[in-house]
């Protein structure tokens, strides 16, 4: 894992707990699946003009998972929800002839702030600092050291959405929307002597949004600590 990220998850987390003395602090895993949306590349022929295509192309999003952990301080109605999480974000360009996946890997650091609108839901909104593993993209020649797909150039998303818990489990809903402006970069693409395929090509648009929707399972509630310890008061002396 980036040092950078475990350091901030690390920093979010003792500046969390530090907090919680007087409130109620939540500690919980959560992973699901993620829906990628965004990206763009531009096809040209200007070497051999009718051999290869010169369209724009959009990737069909597909579907990713994640995993992570939370931590959770309510103050109120109000909360602050910290989260460390993996995920694997997919989508696919189909060019004339051929198919090329589009493959990242990421671990960001969302710190969100929520308000308890009624009973078991919440709604919550914040920034999430990404850092970028991995980018791909199949048939990128040279095919034995292909480039990384220029992803973003500042490491940050915007997030808003919904959770609802019910006991230990929970059903989370977001959009997440990068901040980062797109920047092109030239590639070429493997053909394999398909008339009309893909040869070079801009990649204009490297970016993606994401849909992502997510279980949740608390580990620790110090609301159910508090509790057990108020039961169990006349048992001591």
């Amino acid at each position: 894992m980036n040092k950078k990220i475990l350091s901030l998850f690390i920093g979010l987390m003792a500046l969390t707990v530090s907090t919680s003395q007087a409130q109620e602090f939540k500690l919980g895993l959560k992973g699901g699946i993620n829906r990628s949306f965004g990206g763009e590349i531009d096809a040209n022929d200007s070497n051999n003009p009718g051999r290869y295509t010169d369209e724009t192309f959009t990737p069909d999003g597909k579907i990713g998972f994640h995993v992570g952990g939370w931590a959770q301080v309510n103050f109120g109605k109000f909360f602050v929800r910290p989260e460390l999480v993996y995920s694997e974000v997919k989508s696919e360009y189909v060019f004339p002839g051929s198919t090329s996946l589009y493959e990242v890997t990421e671990f960001s650091v969302p710190l969100l702030v929520g308000y308890n609108v009624w009973g078991p839901l919440d709604i919550y909104a914040g920034p999430a600092y990404k850092n970028i593993i991995d980018a791909t993209m199949e048939k990128l020649e040279p095919v034995n050291d292909p480039p990384q797909v220029i992803v973003q150039n500042t490491p940050f998303s915007a997030q808003i959405g919904a959770k609802v818990e019910f006991g230990s489990f929970g059903l989370d809903v977001r959009y997440d929307k990068s901040l980062s402006s797109a920047e092109t970069q030239s590639v070429d693409f493997l053909n394999d002597g398909v008339i009309g395929g893909i040869n070079r090509a801009d990649i204009t648009d490297g970016r993606y949004d994401q849909l992502i929707v997510s279980l949740t399972f608390k580990l620790f509630d110090t609301a159910n600590k508090n509790k057990r310890r108020r039961r169990g008061g006349s048992c001591y002396f």
